[in-house]
């Protein structure tokens, strides 16, 4: 049965810093290389999503001070209309969507930015986080962590709670989580952390390292601020490596790259999303894509817990009072929130 679509879609936009409101929008024109797909549920990446919100610097391909903008990156929805040189999914596929799809009823997306998911007993919402894991499992990754090594999650936000649970089923030992937040290191002790510090603990950097038995191995920064990094190199074993996944959007430290990195030889490595794998996974860098897959199949055999992740599920007409909520109070904002486009 064909689906009847509106003259409109509905999306949430930002319409000036700290401002959002659910709105009409146009539809594009369905070119042959796109589908058209009804939204079921959208994530909320929280930290990305605040950033443009209150439009602060370094921010990816939206220049500062442009309002309105609609954000959201990741998606599960069924595919309603196809162009003709869509070859490798179908009308009626459930599919889940990466660039190009945003907080809609409908988004169009190109082949290369969805992916069609194969088991219908994965729920939505908690299928719609494979993209945004994707972002840990690729700073994870880039850490080259083997087995029986230490690994550390500083920060556990959303990137922060799949980065520790991902270090877990990696076979990290120990897998330590820290965040300022006791809320959301009990999260991570849940997710299989074997130990979580707060940073503001005078004993903090002494506790990491005599919990990872001298240094941390593989640790994945996820905050983005500068005095977090500069605390991990002080716990970073000899040789380690640290993967900055967190966004960095004010450049201000004072970390001394002599003594706290070239010294003992730690690899910084940048672990934006942008910097994988495009067409073929290979050792340490594979494609959104095939991430994604991995952690579908992780999330369907129990190995992520999705049930502890998921914390808050909206309706799209809650995005004012949502929005509101993330610029005001960033630290108790939901880790793992989705909009439910079905409650329209």
């Amino acid at each position: 049965m064909q689906t009847m679509i509106p003259e409109k879609r509905k999306a949430a936009v930002f319409t000036a810093p700290g401002r959002a409101k659910l709105t009409d929008v146009d539809h594009r024109e369905l070119n042959d290389d796109r589908v058209l797909v009804k939204n079921e549920v959208s994530a909320i990446s929280a930290g990305t999503e605040r950033a443009c919100l209150l439009d602060l610097p370094n921010l990816a391909d939206a220049p500062s001070g442009q309002f309105p903008k609609c954000l959201g990156y990741s998606g599960v929805g069924r595919i309603v209309e196809a162009g003709r040189n869509v070859g490798n999914v179908k009308i009626g596929d459930r599919v889940l969507t990466h660039w190009g799809s945003m907080h809609s009823n409908y988004n169009y997306v190109t082949e290369a930015n969805l992916l069609k998911i194969d088991n219908e007993a994965l729920a939505s919402e908690h299928a719609v986080f494979a993209v945004i894991a994707g972002f840990s499992l690729n700073g994870l990754r880039k850490t080259r962590l083997e087995l029986g090594e230490s690994a550390a999650v500083v920060g556990m936000g959303i990137l922060g709670a799949f980065a520790v649970a991902l270090c877990r089923i990696a076979g990290g030992a120990p897998v330590i989580a820290t965040d300022l937040s006791e809320r959301r290191r009990a999260l991570a002790l849940s997710l299989g952390a074997h130990h979580a510090f707060d940073p503001a603990d005078k004993d903090y950097i002494r506790k990491v390292r005599d919990a990872s038995r001298g240094g941390v191995n593989a640790v994945v920064e996820v905050t983005g601020v500068s005095a977090a990094l500069k605390q991990a190199l002080a716990f970073t074993a000899k040789f380690g490596r640290v993967a900055l996944l967190g966004c960095t959007r004010v450049a201000e430290n004072d970390i001394d790259f002599y003594q706290d990195v070239h010294r003992p030889g730690i690899e910084l490595i940048g672990a934006h999303t942008d910097a994988r794998a495009k067409q073929e996974s290979r050792p340490h860098a594979w494609t959104w894509k095939d991430d994604a897959r991995a952690l579908l199949d992780f999330m369907a055999d129990g190995r992520l817990d999705m049930a502890k992740i998921l914390s808050a599920v909206y309706s799209p007409h809650e995005a004012p009072a949502v929005y509101d909520r993330l610029a005001r109070a960033p630290a108790d904002f939901p880790v793992g929130a989705v909009f439910d486009w079905r409650k329209l």
